[in-house]
């Protein structure tokens, strides 16, 4: 998949744009607090139906404007060994890790040459339009997975530093850009978790029946989410390991363990046994909303032991083992690689590790955001590719010769 060209209105500082892409490397220069970010988290947007930093889509409207406007129109690219996917009922969270997945993911199959027009509308005090091919989406979960995306940011330190949420989000962004059951059943799970957290805090004791078939509709969903996490990390660690490995030039050694309460055996006894502590504070403290990702460096947490250095390495491995797994998962399209501020207290030794690895052929359209020219310079240097470059100054863009 690559992006041609974006048009913004009003979107958080950038009044307006009309860009055209580089069907390879797009490097972005400006210093902090220009509109750099906002540009990239446009282009998530039009991936993810929602803004990266900001669950709130209202607070991405420009301020003193009521409405904000997206539009991309997207290129489809298959990879060298893709395979259109094809409708032949579900699979197994494992087989789909293993093999393209077994339903399509965002809709049609993909073909070279095709181009996808991408639409997002809002304006204040309304719900906002999202469309493909001018034709209105009735779920936004269907549009999840047409255009994967990978972003590494500066944000992506709560990972190590911030709670289990954080890390439960990781997986289930990429797992859902592959697994259309996945996410569907992450939807249900979370509406019976919450009409459950309701029913333990009500003040009188709540109907038994209802808390028991909010518990069964946790028990049928978490299963298997918790089965696709697992899959999932067990064929994620390995490429994770290799490229903290090529980064850090086998300096560390890295690991990865998920932590569930599905471990425990069936989830639905695991659930129920747990009910009298529950209505005691108030919400469910067991399911698969209590998963984690423990993240460690060498035998110790990384969040305790790792240097700054180490930390972004150990991110910028995961995003590009994420990147690398969703290539060879769901539609087996090459996903965009955003890459915001991403050398910012590493070494020289990694960054061109890091450059190294991106200028091979197995990534695809990069955005890349930088406030050192030097840094960008000689990223184009040793891509020797295809490139575009791009002055960002107060919420204006302009192509840079």
């Amino acid at each position: 998949m690559n992006l041609k060209k974006i048009s913004i209105i009003n979107y958080k500082n950038i009044t307006e744009a009309e860009l055209s892409f580089s069907p390879k490397v797009n490097c972005f220069i400006g210093h902090n607090g220009e509109g750099k970010t906002n540009l990239l988290d446009a282009i998530y947007f039009l991936s993810f139906c929602k803004s990266s930093t900001n669950p709130i889509d209202s607070q991405c409207i420009k301020h003193n404007e009521e409405f904000m406007m997206l539009q991309g129109v997207f290129g489809q690219q298959t990879t060298d060994n893709g395979q259109q996917t094809t409708d032949n009922g579900q699979q197994t969270a494992s087989q789909q890790v293993n093999k393209s997945t077994s339903q399509q993911v965002g809709g049609n199959s993909e073909s070279d040459g095709d181009s996808i027009e991408v639409y997002c509308g809002l304006k204040r005090g309304r719900k906002k339009s999202f469309k493909r091919d001018k034709k209105e989406y009735q779920r936004l979960a269907d549009h999840i997975g047409l255009i994967p995306l990978v972003m590494v940011s500066p944000a992506d330190q709560e990972l190590i530093l911030g709670g289990s949420e954080e890390r439960r989000r990781f997986m289930d962004v990429v797992i859902s850009q592959y697994d259309r059951v996945y996410l569907n059943n992450l939807m249900r799970y979370q509406k019976a978790l919450q009409q459950r957290n309701m029913l333990l805090k009500q003040e009188e004791e709540p109907d038994p029946e209802l808390l028991s078939l909010w518990e069964e509709m946790m028990a049928q969903t978490g299963e298997p989410i918790y089965q696709a996490r697992k899959a999932f990390v067990a064929q994620f660690i390995p490429i994770f390991q290799e490229y903290y490995a090529r980064i850090s030039q086998n300096r560390e050694m890295v690991s990865l363990r998920y932590i569930s309460h599905g471990d425990r055996g069936p989830m639905l006894p695991t659930i129920q046994n747990g009910r009298a502590k529950d209505r005691i504070m108030g919400f469910s403290l067991h399911g698969i909303h209590k998963d984690d990702l423990e993240m460690c460096l060498g035998d110790y947490p990384i969040k305790r032991e790792g240097s700054q250095g180490q930390n972004k390495t150990y991110l910028i491995a995961l995003k590009l083992a994420q990147f690398d797994f969703l290539k060879k998962t769901g539609n087996h399209t090459t996903p965009l690689l955003l890459l915001d501020d991403m050398f910012d207290k590493l070494d020289s030794t990694r960054v061109e590790q890091i450059v190294r690895l991106v200028a091979g052929d197995n990534f695809g359209q990069i955005f890349i955001t930088d406030t050192n020219r030097d840094h960008l310079d000689s990223i184009l240097q040793n891509l020797e590719q295809d490139h575009a470059l791009f002055l960002v100054e107060n919420g204006q863009i302009s192509p840079k010769l």
